[in-house]
């Protein structure tokens, strides 16, 4: 990480911080029953999802998943919008209309809602991708899709039409190990999803998603190519879902020393000792700054139970279809 710059690193590190913490009270809501719907974790996730959001600029596209919480809060989406999406209040981002992060999408901050059906947001940005082109403005489309998603037809033609007209997108694959109970292994012959990347003239990258600034630069360098005309690339980002695809998934089916493995790579613990190789963390900064997101979690927290559900007679408000 000797390449970060300290600030960078730190900023890097409150978001993955404030990430998990929030992914964190997202569980323990559900626990007490006042999530609606069901939760899915995304622990495991943070570098991936803040290096990646952290490479853009203001004005570029994101089209996040269920597992990039991290994201959401680097374009601006805030803990209380967040919170008050979970527990289907009217001054959540869909406002009632949906649970989780499903359609929790802001256009004024650069982001296309979830779809839950995956892989369908790369076939949405492929889209906002070519719009961009035809305009001629120097913005680029990010999105992500996951190792199951790999398989799915909408990934591939996402990826054929993006390389042959060369739209200024970069294209982020989570390989988390596991399609809800498939392993990779059930799903493909190949060793790296990036492979599949050659096939469409397209650069295949390849990186460690719990090492922050592999992410960070391996998505810099892609959105800096897209933006200077060079066309889409492809990012397999290496990590592990650290919880079951959803809450009330127990993951049985992963081997313990598999999961063993990847706790010994956690992303916030490498992210801290390399702040602490640096002189910029301790044991009191680590404290100090837990707090403050407990507290800022906490009026987060509050605001969203404080705030109403939405009223049935605007059920239909805002439905096109």
């Amino acid at each position: 990480m000797n390449e970060i710059d300290d600030e960078l690193l730190q900023q890097a590190h409150y978001w993955m911080r404030l990430t998990r913490a929030l992914d964190d009270r997202g569980t323990f809501l559900h626990k007490q029953s006042k999530i609606v719907g069901g939760y899915f974790s995304q622990i495991g996730h943070e570098a991936l999802s803040v290096a990646a959001a952290l490479s853009l600029g203001p004005k570029d596209i994101i089209a996040p998943m269920h597992r990039d919480l991290g994201a959401y809060l680097v374009r601006g989406l805030t803990p209380r919008r967040i919170l008050a999406q979970w527990l289907g209040r009217e001054t959540g981002v869909t406002r009632g209309r949906d649970a989780n992060l499903h359609g929790m999408g802001d256009l004024s901050l650069g982001i296309i809602g979830f779809i839950s059906h995956l892989p369908a947001s790369t076939g949405v940005i492929t889209g906002v991708a070519h719009g961009i082109k035809l305009k001629g403005e120097p913005r680029v489309a990010m999105c992500f899709f996951g190792d199951g998603s790999a398989s799915q037809g909408l990934a591939h033609e996402a990826m054929n039409w993006a390389s042959v007209f060369k739209l200024p997108m970069v294209i982020i694959c989570e390989n988390n190990q596991y399609a809800y109970s498939t392993p990779l292994s059930r799903q493909m012959a190949i060793e790296h999803i990036a492979q599949r990347a050659a096939g469409y003239n397209m650069p295949g990258v390849i990186v460690d998603g719990n090492d922050f600034a592999a992410v960070y630069h391996a998505t810099k360098e892609a959105v800096e190519r897209a933006r200077s005309g060079g066309g889409p690339t492809l990012i397999e980002c290496k990590t592990m879902r650290m919880r079951g695809h959803a809450i009330h998934d127990n993951m049985a089916y992963v081997p313990k020393e598999l999961l063993a493995e990847w706790e010994a790579r956690d992303p916030i613990a490498r992210i801290e000792a390399e702040l602490r190789a640096r002189g910029l963390l301790d044991d009191a900064k680590l404290a100090a700054l837990l707090a403050r997101i407990e507290a800022e979690l906490d009026e987060a927290q509050a605001f969203a139970e404080a705030s109403p559900y939405p009223d049935p007679a605007t059920v239909t408000d805002g439905v096109y279809a």
